[in-house]
This record gives structure tokens, sequence and C-alpha cells, in this order.
């Protein structure tokens, strides 16, 4: 890992589908944005990685980036964090050691399973719990005191 200065860091897409990078004269075929510590500081720290997963370089302020880089950074970010809000909790059911959910999402309504609950449901805060199901897809569930009784009765259930 190297020291860069991210107002010489440029990234882009080419071709469309494929996160590039240049800073001063060299340049990185695939670049893969990822927090280095996303709960602890979120919007913080950005660690660009190469296509091996070396570390490429570390950036404490990403809003540091050109406008332009930080933009295509914020599009790759969205694909790799897309998380699913729960607005309610329809059922949920635990089996030698799985956790069936089904959830009303943001983005409508979704069946997942969960192992292991005590690795794969983060509590964040006061009613707030990040879980993440077999197929590393992250479903968050926020102000659970404001949801629905069912959705309570049923979260109280299982975890």
């Amino acid at each position: 890992m190297s020291k860069m200065d991210p107002k010489e860091i440029q990234l882009y897409y080419h071709p469309k589908d494929r996160l590039r990078m240049t800073c001063g004269d060299r340049s990185w075929h695939t670049v893969i944005p990822v927090w280095a510590s996303p709960l602890g500081h979120p919007g913080k720290f950005l660690s660009l990685m190469d296509a091996k997963q070396q570390e490429i370089t570390l950036i404490p302020r990403p809003e540091d980036l050109p406008r332009e880089s930080w933009e295509a950074a914020q599009e790759e970010l969205h694909r790799r964090y897309l998380t699913g809000k729960a607005e309610r909790v329809l059922d949920a059911k635990g089996e030698w050691g799985a956790t069936y959910w089904r959830v009303l999402t943001d983005r409508g309504e979704r069946e997942f399973v969960t192992q292991n609950l005590q690795e794969n449901a983060q509590w964040l805060g006061q009613g707030h719990i990040l879980l993440t199901d077999v197929d590393g897809n992250k479903f968050e569930i926020k102000g659970l005191d404001l949801m629905d009784a069912t959705s309570k009765e049923i979260v109280g259930r299982v975890l």
C-alpha cells in the first residue's frame, strides 16, 4: 500500500462495468472500493483494492477525491453494499441453526435464510439490527421499536 494524494486519483469506468484508476503515471485495470471500518467510522477510510484484493491506498476522507472519482466510487460502493431495509417482519422461524425470514422491505417482500444468528445478526444500536443471509446479502431492521407489534414479537422470539 502506498500513500497517495486523493486529489490526484482518477477513478472511472472503462468499459462501463469496470472501475479503473490512474494516479500520476500508474494505472490499475480493476479497482474495488471497500470501507475499511464501515460500522466504526461510516463514510470514512475508503480502501481501494486491486483485482488480487491487495490494498492500493487508503483514503481517510473520500470526499477529498475529485468529484467525478468520488461519484464513481460511490456507484461501486452502492453495488457492493446493497442493503435491503426491512419495514415489517412478516415471519421468522428457526430450524437446525438456520433462521428463515420473510420480511417486507423497501424493495418489496423478500425471503432469506440466516445461519448462526450470534454471528449474522449485529445490533448496531437501540432497535437497529443488521442481518446477513447465507449469500452475503444484508437486511437492515432500523427502528424496531417503531415497527408494528407483530414485527416486534417475531424479532423478539428469534433474537
